[in-house]
């Protein structure tokens, strides 16, 4: 049932409403009754602009094969308001240290992808070396290129001397042997390839150089703030490259949640590329060096990155789904290379032991809301983008309340996509979140021929 009311006690008739709805005598005593209220003042204060209605609706929840080589990622030594609520809930109902749960890796990290909350945590901004793992902001600068038309996975991309040149975990392209844009995305996701990474880097940017300063400006837009790249591979030791598991779990959650197609890739075990070189055509295996794709498990393993040096120890951003669900769960300088598995895998079963997702991509009904001063007297909105609220407190979703609030005295020129009024999620007491509510089209201000049409209008009339 919707409930209609009016904000700054604006008089409701109760008893016409009552008979429209068809409601009891005892029904239309309790709904003006409750029309005298005053309105919740958490609410009334959560937005600075008055509303004109809103609309309260109840909604129900939607609701190893192949051992790692020991030179596999080295640099040839070993192998490889509402947001806060949601947050406190989680670590107050999660361990608060690492040997809570067992884990030898001394950062951890837990995370959720579509809300960003994080479940677990353990030493999560400490700078750690991030080995392969820094090849993820690589990946996020190919899709940021790919979704901006500037190159194409057809492409064909040479590799340089340079690029050629790299150690470590390679796929061994040759000086002037062109793959394309698809095949260095599976070289790099697959294989964790340091002279592919290289190759894209400079296709992309000109120079790896000039590609590096290019992550830290993404990563600095992302709020990463204790990550810093001094190259897009993670081969090199030096101390001004690092991250923190935080902050590469942030950067797993921009790759997974932005660009999903990237798990066309990162759950590849195993699959064959050809060299084409002056040498002829020959056919090169590529393995996975994440164990997580064959290990059994009571969720899906997605991804997503593994990295490891003689520096940074044993890494991992693992990513998995379950009961549409899904978590990224971030180990860093693990001391044994198998247990990085195995603490991801321990995260990973600890965090959907204890959570559960409320979605809503319901569209809103359509309404006219009235705008002042425009060619048009109304406008009508639709939601910016769908909401989600990670519980971990046994919460019953079905329980939540929407509220669709308009803002009072839209004024013309309105743009189609401009802000005008909000979805609000309750539970009870507490408030979930919002999300904007945006016009579906735009409504120009109204000019000194458009007054005198509506008036010759009325006088018509």
């Amino acid at each position: 049932m919707y409930v209609m009311g009016v904000h700054n006690h604006i008089v409701v008739r109760i008893v016409a409403m009552g008979v429209v709805l068809g409601l009891s005598a005892s029904q239309t005593a309790q709904l003006a009754q409750a029309s005298d209220q005053a309105p919740d003042a958490e609410w009334s204060q959560s937005r600075q602009q008055p509303v004109v209605w809103e609309r309260v609706q109840t909604e129900a929840i939607e609701t190893e094969a192949i051992e790692e080589q020991q030179t596999g990622e080295t640099e040839g030594q070993q192998a490889e308001e509402p947001t806060e609520l949601t947050q406190d809930t989680a670590k107050q109902n999660t361990a608060e240290g690492a040997a809570n749960l067992g884990l030898t890796a001394p950062s951890v990290v837990l995370m959720e992808l579509s809300t960003g909350t994080v479940i677990y945590e353990t030493d999560a901004d400490t700078r750690r070396s991030p080995a392969s793992i820094t090849k993820i902001m690589t990946l996020i600068l190919i899709f940021d290129a790919l979704h901006a038309g500037k190159i194409q996975l057809a492409d064909q991309v040479s590799t340089s001397a340079y690029a050629a040149s790299m150690g470590g975990s390679q796929v061994f392209l040759e000086e002037g042997e062109t793959q394309t844009v698809e095949t260095m995305i599976k070289c790099i996701t697959v294989a964790s390839a340091n002279d592919a990474s290289v190759a894209m880097a400079e296709y992309i940017a000109g120079s790896e150089s000039e590609f590096v300063r290019m992550m830290n400006e993404r990563a600095a837009s992302l709020g990463m703030e204790n990550t810093h790249f001094e190259d897009c591979c993670g081969l090199t030791d030096s101390d001004s490259h690092y991250s923190s598991a935080k902050d590469v779990a942030i950067m797993s959650r921009e790759l997974m949640h932005h660009y999903p197609e990237i798990q066309n890739y990162t759950t590849i075990w195993m699959e064959n590329i050809t060299h084409n070189t002056r040498k002829g055509s020959n056919e090169f295996g590529l393995s996975s060096t994440n164990k997580l794709l064959k290990m059994s498990t009571s969720f899906e393993t997605t991804g997503l990155k593994t990295g490891s040096t003689s520096k940074a120890k044993y890494c991992l951003s693992a990513t998995a789904r379950k009961d549409d669900i899904e978590l990224v769960a971030v180990v860093m300088a693990c001391p044994n290379y198998k247990d990085r598995f195995s603490e991801a895998a321990t995260l990973l079963n600890y965090g959907y032991a204890h959570c559960s997702l409320y979605q809503d991509a319901e569209e809103i009904p359509e309404e006219e809301v009235p705008v002042k001063n425009g060619v048009a007297e109304t406008i009508t909105g639709k939601r910016k983008e769908s909401f989600s609220f990670l519980g971990t407190g046994g919460e019953d979703f079905s329980q939540v309340e929407r509220v669709i609030c308009y803002y009072e005295d839209l004024q013309a020129p309105v743009a189609e996509g401009d802000i005008i009024g909000y979805i609000e999620y309750r539970l009870g007491e507490r408030q979930l979140g919002t999300t904007d509510i945006v016009a579906t089209d735009g409504v120009e201000k109204a000019g000194f021929l458009d007054y005198m049409k509506k008036m010759i209008g009325h006088w018509l009339l």
